[in-house]
């Protein structure tokens, strides 16, 4: 340990640093004043409390020292209640959440920082040639920033309340919730759990359905005769299934106006929030969700519980909010089973396409929080087409909100590098769409199978009866002998190749 040490020489004064032991040497009788043992037991103390802050046993303690050196020389502001409400077209927002039981299981430390409204922090652990820790703190700015004390309430204020006002100007609005495995969407856009319950009143769809019934019963809107209905559907492996209607397969169709339309989907009437809420709580019992590496209880679908007004039954207004799949790397699902691969695979290629993204804190996390801000980053960047009165009055022809076109999809998927997408990942892509068409091909021909046995029971018929015509019995036998060969031959060429790609 060193000391400062001052003396005058010349009128001048002069210091220098000097080591404890050496002052010692030079004044032995210091060695028992009273004023030595107070500063050693200063320096024990001092070193009992950093041993609490940081136990040396953690393996990243170090890490977690410069974490919070650093943050020790910014001034963070949070976002607050009070903060303006900007209007966005394309808004994106990043939201951080504490860390979870089993990332302090692991004593990780927190490398994300919110510093401000609009910016955040993330501090990259990294490591010299010569073994020297380090940190490379990396600033991000979005339009909101919401830090682990944001609440439900306060996130759905900030970004999907804004919405609710479009929906009844006659527009379309979307709201997506996007993230890694575990980083809090289903929390948000469902509501707070209580261990393996959820309180479906607490989520950002709860709270939007509240709004709509606040503005419907307004003088404005209230002579419009609005009716306000929901559907909430998930997308698991490619396939739509209807959650309010016991998990019904659903067809997505292109009409005459090449817009995509979701037949068979179940429109609920409803008359107030609490409706709204019960249909909730019925799609999130239904919806399909499993065990991970990365995530204890994943939901390994994409969900989107859609308000939708009418007037007269004529569309008026949607609100579509997606509380999609948690994404992972292949190295989450690399040890897994196939159907667990098969479901990231597809989740990943889905999410690929939609072009949204939000992040992850723990330190385990850091490699993907830096790729996903990054992709969000240039979300951000696209342009939007139209304006928003030609939304309002062309809402037929105009594409929902947030949607981003084929062209951009392509080219942010050429901009990015190889280190954010997985090597393997486009030829796995395209294996799982591959699986998807061989199984509604083989769906398709079981059901033409199974209407050309009706021939059969016809002919069986035929042959009961006490007098029928033999040539004719023959020659429509042989008719369905042929038929029938064809048909199996082609079920049996799909089911080889199914079996293939399987392996593959």
């Amino acid at each position: 340990m060193t000391v400062s040490v001052e003396w005058s020489e010349n009128n001048m004064v002069k210091g220098k640093e000097i080591e404890f032991d050496d002052v010692i040497a030079i004044n032995p009788e210091l060695s028992t004043a009273a004023v030595v043992a107070d500063v050693k037991e200063s320096i024990l103390v001092q070193k009992n409390v950093t041993t609490q802050e940081f136990d040396s046993n953690c393996p990243n303690w170090d890490f977690a020292r410069m974490v919070k050196e650093y943050r020790n020389t910014i001034n963070c502001q949070s976002l607050s209640m009070n903060d303006p409400i900007e209007e966005h077209r394309i808004c994106v927002c990043v939201r951080k959440r504490p860390l979870n039981k089993q990332e302090l299981g692991k004593k990780e430390c927190d490398i994300i920082t919110v510093v401000s409204k609009n910016n955040i922090l993330v501090h990259e652990p990294k490591m010299k040639v010569d073994l020297t820790k380090y940190l490379e703190n990396q600033p991000f700015r979005f339009d909101f920033s919401f830090d682990e004390k944001a609440t439900n309430e306060m996130v759905y204020w900030f970004t999907a309340r804004p919405l609710v006002q479009t929906v009844f100007e006659g527009g379309k609005a979307t709201c997506f919730a996007y993230g890694q495995t575990g980083s809090g969407k289903t929390h948000t856009m469902g509501g707070d759990f209580s261990g393996k319950l959820q309180k479906s009143s607490k989520g950002i769809y709860a709270f939007a359905s509240q709004d709509v019934f606040l503005l419907q019963n307004q003088p404005r809107y209230r002579s419009q005769g609005l009716d306000i209905y929901v559907t909430f559907f998930e997308i698991y492996n490619g396939k739509l299934f209807d959650l309010l209607n016991k998990k019904a397969k659903l067809r997505v169709l292109e009409d005459g106006k090449q817009q995509v339309q979701v037949v068979g989907l179940q429109e609920m009437r409803v008359n107030c929030a609490e409706d709204v809420i019960r249909m909730i709580e019925i799609g999130s019992t239904c919806r399909t969700s499993g065990h991970t590496f990365a995530n204890s209880s994943s939901s390994r679908s994409h969900a989107c519980f859609q308000i939708i007004l009418r007037r007269k039954g004529k569309l008026h207004g949607k609100f579509s909010l997606v509380d999609l799949a948690g994404n992972e790397r292949g190295a989450d699902t690399s040890s897994a089973d196939r159907q667990t691969r098969m479901e990231a695979a597809e989740i990943n290629k889905s999410l690929l396409a939609l072009k949204i993204a939000m992040i992850s804190p723990g330190m385990s996390s850091c490699e993907y929080t830096l790729n996903t801000l990054r992709y969000a980053d240039r979300v951000k960047e696209l342009p939007s087409n139209g304006t928003a009165g030609e939304a309002q009055n062309c809402m037929e022809t105009e594409s929902e909100e947030f949607e981003i076109s084929r062209e951009n999809s392509d080219h942010i998927l050429e901009q990015l590098s190889e280190d954010e997408l997985s090597p393997h990942l486009s030829s796995f892509r395209d294996a799982v769409t591959r699986i998807s068409e061989l199984e509604e091909k083989a769906t398709e021909e079981l059901k033409e199978v199974r209407e050309k046995m009706n021939d059969c029971n016809y002919l069986l018929d035929i042959a009961e009866q006490p007098e029928y015509d033999l040539e004719a019995f023959v020659y429509q036998t042989q008719c369905f002998l042929n038929e029938g060969s064809k048909r199996f031959l082609s079920l049996k060429g799909t089911k080889v190749a199914f079996a293939f790609i399987l392996n593959y």
